[in-house]
């Protein structure tokens, strides 16, 4: 597969196309908006320009989605990790109610989402939507097995666990290339998809999927064309790798077939309202940074990661404004986690503590910017606190879309923030947060509190900053309204909040769900 890198920059531009549409027939009075949503993988709440002045890294394309829509200073992903985040983030379902309790899957386990289980693009799809995955998919598949072993998602615990042993790992896991996967995105809603199974440069297979088959089958190792010295965290790990595939060109094929989708989509049906995620792999390790982008940044190839982030954005941005849809389009950007530590003084995670994987905020909290033009403000900042499982609830709110009752058990309609519905008086959306990080320890927030349980260190395997916790510490319990950078542990001078959150934490445990029950109308 080979990219117009030159023509990619020219379209991502946005030069003389940011024309919007909201005045023309096709765009006025439409109920149910196109739903478009971009997630960067381990980009921070320090590295746009938008939340960070003295970032390193240009941003202009997310910057400007900024202006025009509504930036969230306090939004969450449910895990400080990947996988977990990308199964709320389509279920509404905290993820830790899975057999994954910690950590994430790899590129040959088996799904994670469970056969029966709404997501966003099953419901979106029942309701007239169009609806396409483009991206890293890290959610687990279906391989079949050369020895006639298909296993099931009841069989990826004791997988993950170690239990299983294939039996011949060095042909990749005894897969068959050449039969179709199950468990995908085609399996749970998407009507057409092009992904990869797990982290796109870091874990293979490295191959592209189209919908249920690898569009080129794996035959040889990556470390043929990549170096692998430099550690798991610093270049690919050991797997096989198709012809022609090239890990830094991984998200401006996703991109390319996503401006795709939409195009044919809206130029097919005008009317029909069209689902799209966009799961990037940038910034996330290892840093293949292709040309287009090579040294754009302060923050070395990290940052230039993130500079290709905002060039997709820019991308898809151009695409909506081009085919006159934007101003009938809901487009949310966002990231799946905390970032890696910036370099050259470059916060990445902002004045946040913590990094990616860890407990604390720098961990969870996330960029999370909206755009509807009419309904979002241009130029707002929102601080309700939400989390990225809301996002099942508010897509179906916004499409008109019942959710089933069982649906969406961890997911509440952020909708009136979003077009800031209500008053200064109106009562926060969500009664709590609760986050997850990478070794599985947990946090609850409610309001300003937020209390972190079972933990003595930072929760995750990146290396902590600041203070750990003394020895023995049971918890830490921190003010966020005054101290947002978790600086002063309270536990031990407000037990009552203590005992307060960790109840509510056992509750939402203890009940299979964080909101109330829906009843259907």
């Amino acid at each position: 597969m080979s990219i117009n890198r030159r023509q990619f920059i020219r379209a991502a531009g946005l030069g003389a196309a940011a024309a919007w549409c909201g005045g023309l027939p096709s765009c006025r009075g439409s109920r149910r908006p196109n739903i478009v949503v971009i997630m960067a993988d381990d980009m921070g709440f320090g590295d746009a320009g938008c939340y960070n002045p003295a970032s390193l890294i240009p941003t202009p394309h997310i910057d400007r989605l900024a202006s025009e829509g509504a930036r969230f200073t306090d939004a969450h992903s449910p895990s400080s990790v990947c996988t977990p985040t990308r199964y709320g983030l389509l279920t509404g379902r905290y993820a830790w109610r899975t057999w994954l309790r910690r950590g994430v899957i790899g590129g040959y386990t088996p799904p994670l989402i469970e056969p029966a289980r709404p997501t966003i693009a099953s419901v979106l799809g029942s309701h007239g939507y169009r609806t396409g995955f483009f991206g890293k998919w890290h959610l687990g598949l279906g391989w079949t097995r050369a020895n006639g072993f298909v296993p099931g998602w009841k069989d990826a615990e004791r997988m993950f666990r170690g239990s299983w042993q294939d039996p011949a790992p060095s042909t990749g896991l005894n897969v068959d290339f050449t039969k179709p996967v199950h468990g995908g995105p085609a399996a749970l809603g998407f009507d057409e998809a092009f992904f990869t199974a797990a982290c796109s440069t870091i874990d293979g297979p490295f191959t592209f999927i189209e919908n249920d088959r690898v569009t080129v089958i794996p035959d040889r190792q990556v470390s043929e064309f990549y170096d692998m010295t430099g550690g798991e965290e610093g270049s690919p790990r050991p797997g096989w790798i198709a012809p022609g595939f090239r890990l830094e060109d991984v998200d401006l094929h996703f991109t390319e077939r996503a401006v795709r989708f939409l195009e044919r989509s809206l130029a097919a049906a005008p009317r029909r309202p069209v689902f799209v995620e966009l799961a990037l792999s940038s910034p996330h390790t290892p840093w293949l940074v292709p040309d287009l982008v090579r040294g754009r940044s302060g923050d070395g190839p990290r940052g230039d990661l993130v500079a290709l982030a905002d060039l997709c954005v820019g991308r898809i941005m151009e695409t909506l404004d081009r085919s006159g849809a934007a101003g009938d389009t809901l487009l949310v950007f966002m990231s799946d986690n905390g970032p890696h530590p910036g370099t050259n003084g470059h916060a990445s995670a902002g004045a946040l503590r913590g990094l990616k994987s860890h407990i604390w905020e720098g961990g969870h909290r996330v960029p999370f910017i909206a755009r509807w033009p009419g309904r979002t403000g241009a130029g707002a900042v929102i601080e309700e606190p939400i989390c990225l499982t809301d996002l099942m609830a508010t897509f179906a709110a916004v499409a008109g879309a019942e959710l089933p009752p069982e649906a969406g058990p961890d997911s509440v309609d952020i909708s009136p923030a979003l077009v800031r519905r209500g008053g200064p008086d109106r009562p926060p959306l969500r009664e709590a947060i609760i986050s997850h990080s990478e070794d599985g320890t947990f946090a609850v927030r409610r309001g300003p509190w937020k209390l972190i349980l079972d933990n003595k260190t930072s929760g995750g395997w990146m290396v902590p900053e600041g203070t750990p916790p003394a020895p023995g510490t049971p918890g830490q319990l921190y003010d966020l309204a005054g101290d947002p950078g978790e600086t002063r542990d309270m536990w031990a001078e407000r037990p009552e909040i203590v005992a307060e959150l960790a109840s509510l934490l056992e509750r939402c445990r203890r009940d299979g769900r964080s909101v109330p029950p829906r009843v259907r109308r």
